[in-house]
């Protein structure tokens, strides 16, 4: 850990402005790129063996794969910079901090994949960071690094140009399809799959979307290549990677990291402990939707997505958050599942009506009027939730609910009779 040097967020000072940018090798990477092939790039991915830093780490090389060669539709590129997940707030940070790796990432992904136009998606809520991110992409405008002018500037035919575009200020947006379905104006719905954004995507056309922190990545692999990438961290789910740690923790925070750390590590030494010497009852390693862990199970679990799956959890945005053994977890329970109630689109009944007669009997539970049974009902309706809906809301409402009581009835079970 001590000798592992950060490259998405390398603490270099105003590292935002292009010229400083430029200064550490900034730009430097899309032209090494432009001087391959797009499918000697999409190679070199496939071989670092990154995944997406967005939720579901799916290799970033095979989902590249899946966009045609060729074509007569134009293609297009979505970076999802949504994150409305509680617990996860890693891609405001390249926002404000390292915004034109980013775009150099958009650039090489979108000459890898054939792409003309890429929009980078924002959370509504963002006001702040948009406008950092649309002052950088000004900035690579007038040097000439997007637009027509890079033809001029890199001796190409190939041209891309980038847009922003403000969240609809809803959580269901970070779903792809639905943050797709904003982009074209219409309300975000999920779709339902197949067909695959790759296949009929944005109007209709092919469309990769992946994750800020997924493309902020690819010019670090374009410089230092595959074979360094795939040294750090886990041997399955390799690379640098941003973890929000959150809660009862001395120093919350953003760190970069390798994958694989151990979780007791990221929150005793990077993350300074639990404040007053309390002990840990239950962690969440992934933000607000994965299933939670209990604090006498953290020995020997590594952040990783198959490490986590072995235990029972995921690693989603890699957002942990750490609660003491002072946490109500009926109150817990209750704001997260009070938050995906108000997020729900309302498309799916199991997810629209299921999450509204969670957070009733959750209510009631708090009110000192439940017993033991209203938890096996919220299991039951958990579980009817759980893999019945179109998108993976359903299961980010259900998930919390239906592992916090597998793993924690005894401690629920004791804070019903308070």
């Amino acid at each position: 850990m001590n000798d592992y040097q950060p490259v998405l967020l390398p603490g270099i000072s105003d590292l935002h402005r292009i010229d400083v940018y430029e200064q550490h090798g900034g730009y430097a990477r899309i032209r090494k790129a432009l001087a391959m092939k797009p499918t000697e790039i999409l190679d070199v991915v496939k071989a670092s063996g990154l995944r997406g830093r967005g939720g579901a780490a799916f290799p970033t090389g095979l989902k590249w794969s899946f966009m045609p060669q060729e074509g007569e539709k134009p293609s297009y590129l979505c970076v999802n910079g949504d994150e409305a997940e509680p617990g996860s707030f890693k891609d405001r940070q390249i926002f404000e901090f390292n915004p034109h790796q980013m775009i150099e990432g958009i650039l090489i992904s979108g000459y890898a994949l054939r792409i003309k136009t890429a929009y980078i998606y924002i959370r509504g809520e963002y006001e702040s960071w948009t406008r950092m991110v649309e002052k950088a992409i000004a900035e690579a405008y007038a040097r000439g690094y997007v637009g027509e002018k890079m033809k001029e500037t890199f001796g190409t035919d190939y041209s891309v140009e980038i847009y922003v575009h403000r969240g609809a200020g809803a959580y269901i947006c970070g779903e792809e399809s639905s943050l797709m379905n904003s982009i074209e104006g219409h309300r975000p719905y999920p779709r339902v799959k197949p067909p695959f954004p790759a296949q009929i995507g944005l109007w209709g056309c092919p469309t990769t979307i992946n994750n800020v922190e997924t493309i902020t990545n690819i010019p670090v692999i374009m410089e230092k290549g595959a074979d360094w990438f795939k040294e750090i961290g886990a041997e399955t789910h390799p690379g640098p990677l941003l973890y929000g740690i959150s809660g009862h923790v001395n120093k919350p925070g953003v760190y970069e990291l390798p994958t694989g750390m151990l979780l007791t590590e990221l929150i005793h030494d990077v993350a300074g402990g639990i404040p007053g010497g309390k002990k840990i009852k239950m962690v969440i390693p992934g933000g607000s939707s994965m299933p939670p862990l209990r604090g006498d199970q953290l020995d020997g679990v590594h952040m990783d997505a198959d490490s986590l799956k072995d235990i029972g959890s995921a690693i989603g945005t890699a957002g942990i958050i750490v609660m003491d053994e002072d946490t109500n977890l009926l109150r817990v329970l209750t704001r997260i599942t009070h938050f995906y109630k108000v997020e729900s689109c309302g498309q799916c009944t199991p997810c629209r009506e299921g999450t509204g007669w969670m957070l009733k009997v959750f209510n009631r539970l708090l009110a000192g009027e439940g017993s033991s049974k209203d938890l096996d009902l919220l299991h039951s309706v958990a579980n009817n939730i759980e893999g019945n809906t179109v998108c993976a809301l359903g299961d980010a409402a259900a998930w919390p609910v239906k592992f916090t009581i597998e793993r924690f009835r005894v401690e629920l079970e004791k804070e019903l009779v308070r």
